[in-house]
């Protein structure tokens, strides 16, 4: 404790407070320690420390150059300090007095269904790919991991293979962040409402064949992103329920095919009763269009 800012333990003790004031009202789970070498992080309220230029007074520390001004004019609230991928970073909480406008609206609605082959199929049948930066990295991943495996507990060896890694895996969400920041911020320009399916994320990562390509995917960020900026320009995003057939149900005349009579192989399918031929995600997506109804937001 005495080699560290007395700052440093502050805030995390009130932080740790609303974390129990959160749980015994029913909002959050049971607060749990976070491990040493894992997301290290701590905060510093306003009067702790100072910003001038591109440079950060921290208690103990002293100023301490940054790469970039601050971008936006406010009442400066709370700093927050973290490690990731063996880089520390900065983010500050600013109280803005004025609001970006909304976008311009387009009157335009879609729906959207998610998958692993195509990340998006659009209900005008346009189709957007993943990057998947896990399976492209997996390799070099498995390497740096055996090398971290193979070194001694508490030596200099270890640490730079730890770093190593860190920096392996902060790239790789680095490129899934990026890839969902800038299709999703597209959808808000183009989009006025955005459907979506309701998918039960946790659950499916429990299939041991599709986890690793769905947890490559984001498909909870994607639909964190999608929210909160819509929520910001002022456009809706509507869900469909879990339990609603959107793949076997005819798009054309609401026929709902039996458990056995579309498979995961399929990916066209021609209905029974109409006779149109569909195919399996664009059927989907319009059938998201035109049946979801609950709207998501971010409170």
């Amino acid at each position: 404790m005495l080699e560290v800012t007395k700052c440093a333990p502050q805030l995390a003790i009130m932080q740790l407070g609303d974390a129990y004031n959160n749980f015994f009202k029913g909002l959050a789970k049971y607060p749990t320690a976070r491990k040493k070498g894992h997301d290290d992080r701590f905060s510093l309220s306003n009067d702790q420390f100072a910003i001038k230029g591109k440079s950060i007074r921290i208690p103990s520390l002293g100023w301490v150059r940054i790469k970039e001004l601050l971008r936006f004019d406010g009442k400066i609230m709370l700093a927050t300090i973290s490690k990731r991928g063996g880089k520390w970073f900065v983010s500050m909480a600013v109280e803005m007095q004025e609001v970006a406008l909304p976008a311009k609206k387009t009157g335009k609605s879609v729906g959207i269904d998610l998958g692993i082959t195509d990340l998006l199929v659009l209900s005008d049948g346009t189709k957007i790919k993943a990057p998947k930066p896990l399976g492209r990295y997996l390799r070099k991943l498995r390497t740096l991991n055996k090398n971290l495996n193979r070194t001694k507990k508490g030596s200099k060896n270890r640490e730079k293979a730890k770093t190593k890694l860190s920096r392996l895996h902060y790239k790789i969400r680095c490129i899934r962040q990026d890839s969902l920041h800038q299709i999703t911020t597209k959808l808000v320009k183009e989009f006025d409402v955005i459907a979506i399916e309701d998918l039960n994320v946790k659950g499916m990562v429990k299939n041991r064949r599709l986890s690793r390509a769905i947890s490559d995917l984001g498909f909870f960020e994607f639909e964190r992103q999608l929210i909160y900026k819509t929520d910001e320009q002022g456009k809706t995003v509507k869900s469909v329920g879990r339990l609603y057939p959107s793949s076997k149900t005819c798009s054309n005349y609401n026929h709902i095919l039996g458990k056995d009579e579309l498979t995961l192989k399929m990916r066209d399918w021609i209905c029974p009763v109409c006779q149109v031929s569909h195919n399996r995600d664009l059927n989907a997506s319009i059938n998201i269009l035109n049946n979801a109804t609950v709207i998501l937001t971010a409170a």
